[in-house]
């Protein structure tokens, strides 16, 4: 497979690019030494020209599917290629490899929880799981295809009477006590009979989100066809629910990328569009971030003529620092909208010791404004470079970088786990919620918190009247050895904060998946309500591919806008006696205490 290498030396040029109407492009250009922007002075220029700037199109193609319950089809499926363990490893490794250094001192750092192991809720902790059920796994792919995959991308998303899950490569649709209602069925059969046969391949990175201001389920994946064939063009496909029943009918989308390939793809879902990031690789050396917006109004109403904008931040115009391995979209949730036409708010992070050159641990936040009007207008810029406290993204793996994290009975290094903090990006979501006086934002990454330990780094941010500000952050890491890592962040109505994330250590914490929160009146920087646990893991992960995540996600149940859901992955001694990538997923809920339903 093709590797393509971000650059490391940006352009200096620096230019903004607004978008006036289709094909229409203004460029206001001007030379500018690279130097980080201040929290409180003007917002920077954005960095980019790369392809053009924002180019305005409508899908290649669009129809409207059977119900999904009848999409699933029987039938052979032609293998991908496998290792030699017998685990198709999905999107192998691209980039630059980040070499460790020395751990830097974690300027954040959070001890054990106040609260900590004080259950039930009614005695201040964090709830036990709520429901805690199965999802789709490694055996599910080998039932559907005859051969399994690594890793399972875990992510789901609740809405009022169902919870959607999606993995590599397969989805289902359960009740919310965990009923089977439709699958495991194979991803591909969700564009059945599809215009364009690439959106029906096995490819993966799949993300599904509910939008509850519409009632609507977005389900989504790639296309791979042009990694093997350079001439052939990459699509991201877009399934759309008629209705609230995600087992009915799907307005069907493919939106082209061209000849770049839309890798690690977010959505998130605002006002009047779905936003999409994406790690773009070009047909030679080619890198960036994709920032595309799609029309919403007409998407939901079944338009075949729903227009998208794409923004290209090209590597070799942008400073690599400024863009990283992406930048999450915001996802609403609560039912209070953004202001009427207000941006739509990005966020990517970025460590002074990798080797992208940036100069200070921060958090950037892009402006992305959309106009769909007759002539639709689009924005796209650097709007604040926040300063974080100090963190280590980089842990220190070998005999790869994807070899991390050991795991109970495993001396071979090659078989540990894949911390995959080295990715300068935060993790799935950018969860945003409107209080009406400030906006919220909160997301995380995995960071070395100790020498050798992972830990889950948590930020707050807000908008006010007065611009971007980190609110709180802290570093959640007990010190007891075990590795926390591969998280997902949300807020409820209260203002409650939680956070999942993945376990394990080296002696007896099998790979599991665990999680815990504080209240909006606790101190700030903590998290303060204990630890909770979804699910203990029993098995561990044996492929040397050693492939984790790559996200997960903590979602808000719209009926009560206080329950969190989460999905991850875990290991029991079946799964490890089945295959050496036999990973199951997790689906379950917990509440803060002090949010009634």
């Amino acid at each position: 497979m093709r590797q393509r290498t971000p650059a490391t030396a940006p352009h200096p040029a620096r230019t903004r690019l607004v978008a006036l109407g289709v094909g229409l492009t203004l460029l206001l250009a001007c030379n500018q030494p690279r130097t980080p922007p201040e929290v409180q002075g003007e917002a920077p220029v954005l960095q980019t020209q790369g392809l053009g700037g924002p180019k305005f199109s409508t899908p290649v193609a669009f129809d409207t599917s059977r119900p999904l319950r009848t999409l699933a089809r029987p039938g052979p499926v032609a293998p991908l290629p496998a290792g030699e363990d017998g685990i198709v490893d999905l999107r192998p490794e691209r980039g630059t490899r980040q070499l460790d250094r020395p751990a830097a001192l974690d300027g954040a750092l959070q001890g054990a929880a106040k609260r900590e192991g004080l259950f039930p809720q009614e005695l201040g902790g964090i709830s036990s799981p709520l429901v805690s059920f199965e999802g789709p796994s490694s055996r599910d792919n080998f039932n559907l295809y005859g051969f399994q995959v690594n890793p399972p991308d875990p992510v789901g998303d609740v809405g009022p009477n169902h919870y959607v899950a999606m993995t590599n490569l397969a989805y289902a649709v359960y009740d919310k006590q965990g009923n089977p209602l439709l699958g495991p069925a194979r991803i591909g059969d969700l564009w059945a009979d599809f215009a364009v046969p690439d959106c029906a391949d096995p490819s993966g990175d799949p993300i599904v989100v509910y939008d509850q201001l519409v009632d609507r389920w977005i389900l989504t994946q790639f296309t791979t066809r042009g990694l093997d064939d350079p001439s052939l063009p990459f699509y991201s496909c877009v399934a759309v629910s008629q209705t609230g029943d995600p087992n009915g009918a799907y307005y069907r989308y493919a939106f082209s990328s061209g000849l770049f390939f839309p890798d690690y793809p977010k959505y998130g879902v605002w006002t009047d569009s779905y936003i999409l990031t994406t790690r773009e690789f070009g047909p030679t050396v080619e890198y960036g971030i994709g920032v595309y917006a799609l029309e919403k109004n007409k998407m939901i109403a079944g338009d075949p003529k729903a227009r998208s904008v794409r923004f290209f931040l090209d590597s070799d115009v942008v400073p690599l620092s400024q863009i990283g391995d992406g930048l999450l979209p915001p996802d609403i949730d609560g039912t209070r909208r953004p202001r009427a036409r207000i941006a739509a708010p990005l966020v990517g992070s970025q460590d002074d010791g990798a080797s992208y050159g940036a100069a200070a641990d921060a958090l950037n936040v892009y402006d992305l404004t959309v106009q769909w009007n007759s002539k639709p207008l689009a924005s796209l810029t650097l709007a604040a470079q926040l300063p974080v406290a100090a963190f280590d993204s980089i842990f220190p793996c070998a005999p790869t970088s994807r070899d991390c994290l050991p795991q109970p009975g495993i001396t071979n290094r090659s078989q540990y786990l894949d911390v995959l903090s080295y990715r300068q990006r935060p993790l799935h979501r950018l969860a945003y919620r409107n209080f009406g006086t400030y906006e919220a934002l909160v997301t995380n990454q995995t960071v070395e918190a100790r020498p050798g330990q992972a830990g889950v780094r948590w930020y707050e941010l807000r908008r006010t009247a007065a611009g971007y500000s980190v609110r709180q952050q802290g570093t959640y890491a007990p010190d007891d050895g075990v590795q926390r890592w591969m998280g997902s962040a949300a807020m409820d109505r209260s203002g409650n904060m939680a956070v999942g994330y993945s376990v394990v250590n080296g002696t007896d914490v099998f790979p599991g998946i665990r999680y815990t929160g504080r209240l909006s009146s606790d101190p700030v920087d903590t998290m303060t309500l204990g630890e909770g646990t979804l699910v203990s893991g029993s098995g561990v992960q044996t492929t040397t591919n050693s492939r984790w995540g790559d996200y997960t996600s903590l979602n808000i149940d719209p009926v009560d806008d206080c329950t969190f859901w989460y999905i991850n992955e875990y290991y029991t001694a079946a799964g490890q006696a089945f295959s050496p990538a036999g990973w199951q997923t997790r689906i379950g809920s917990f509440r803060a205490p002090g949010c009634a339903p």
